[in-house]
């Protein structure tokens, strides 16, 4: 069965490729999006929404604000757990804090958050010895973080609370049972699997080390913390009426962000919008998209504001301090150094005996 699997996977990426399926699917989850919002939206009163803003409560937006931040600061510890995870302990947390903050709030809005992310980390990273190589390993493993906190926590929900997932996957509450224990069994394989001895992927100098059992166990705490601290924000945000428990807010907030993390659209711009549109039909559309404006003003544009500043005035420094970052645009992985070490003593003891 597994090597038919492979000989299928390895047809499909030769005659289609699955980066042609990714950006088909990215313009299907879009478009999908665009017409859902157009439809469920073209009537709205946008005085209404405004005059929801205005009336929202202003300890519920500085609570939100608070779970926010909270979020962030977790987000700060994907890096510093990735950074110890290569084995390079000596970069304090204070760096890991400053990438994995600018990083993610830049990311965040930019779009294609593995590419922008990854450059941000590359400039501030690279000044402290890290090459190409060596980032690529740092946002792999925060990214696997981030899927570990997502799998366990959409596992757990769905799980517990189906009907909450069939607000938009549409299915029932036994197909949607089966898929939160899938998910959970897949999540309960997987740390088997660390837990039983070092694991490896990947080839040469890109290869990475996955944290080990108890490593992942952490991995997996860090990303509940993350999204649950941004789902809370969310439930601050929302109408009070008609009342949503928060278990069935958090199912639908981490489906509508898987699902705009898959449309590599800013901020899941639209898609993260229309999914919490049509999984929260009962309430007043006005009132929640006040509640959506006012997440995503919180959420992305004010952290991507900070971090512009903070890497603005960090540049200025190195610019006044004459500082320039280590740069190291072509690394030479771990396997190929010797081969190019003797190559490079070769060259020298033919030097000698001309």
């Amino acid at each position: 069965m597994l090597k038919a699997l492979r000989a299928i996977a390895r047809l499909f990426d030769r005659y289609i490729g699955w980066n042609r399926l990714g950006f088909l699917l990215s313009i299907a989850i879009i478009a999908v999006a665009v017409t859902v919002l157009y439809r469920m939206l073209h009537k709205i009163d946008v005085r209404e929404v405004w005059a929801a803003i205005h009336a929202t409560d202003a300890r519920n937006v500085a609570i939100a604000a608070g779970f926010v931040a909270i979020g962030y600061f977790t987000l700060t510890f994907y890096d510093w757990f990735a950074l110890r995870a290569i084995g390079r302990r000596d970069i304090p947390y204070r760096i890991a804090a400053l990438a994995g903050f600018t990083s993610y709030s830049i990311g965040h809005n930019i779009g294609a958050t593995v590419f922008t992310g990854g450059a941000v980390r590359y400039r501030i990273y690279s000044m402290y010895g890290l090459d190409a190589v060596d980032v690529a390993k740092i946002c792999f493993i925060a990214g696997l973080t981030f899927w570990l906190g997502n799998v366990t926590v959409l596992g757990i929900g769905v799980t517990i609370h189906p009907s909450a997932a069939g607000a938009i996957d549409q299915l029932g509450h036994l197909a949607n049972r089966i898929i939160g224990l899938g998910l959970l069994a897949i999540l309960a394989c997987y740390v088997a699997w660390v837990f039983t001895a070092p694991r490896e992927i990947g080839r040469g100098g890109w290869t990475v080390r996955l944290p080990n059992g108890p490593s992942t166990l952490l991995q997996i705490t860090l990303g509940i913390f993350d999204l649950m601290s941004c789902a809370l924000a969310m439930y601050m945000l929302v109408p009070a009426a008609p009342h949503v428990d928060f278990v069935t807010l958090g199912v639908i907030f981490v489906t509508a962000t898987l699902l705009g993390f898959a449309s590599h659209a800013p901020g899941g711009l639209g898609v993260f919008d229309a999914a919490m549109l049509v999984a929260l039909w009962e309430f007043n559309k006005e009132e929640l998209v006040a509640g959506l404006l006012l997440f995503r003003v919180l959420y992305y544009l004010v952290p991507f504001a900070i971090a512009v500043v903070i890497l603005g005035a960090r540049e200025l420094w190195l610019n006044l301090r004459g500082t320039r970052p280590k740069l190291d645009l072509h690394p030479v992985p771990s396997v190929i150094a010797p081969i190019r070490t003797e190559l490079d003593n070769g060259d020298d003891t033919r030097k000698s005996k001309a």
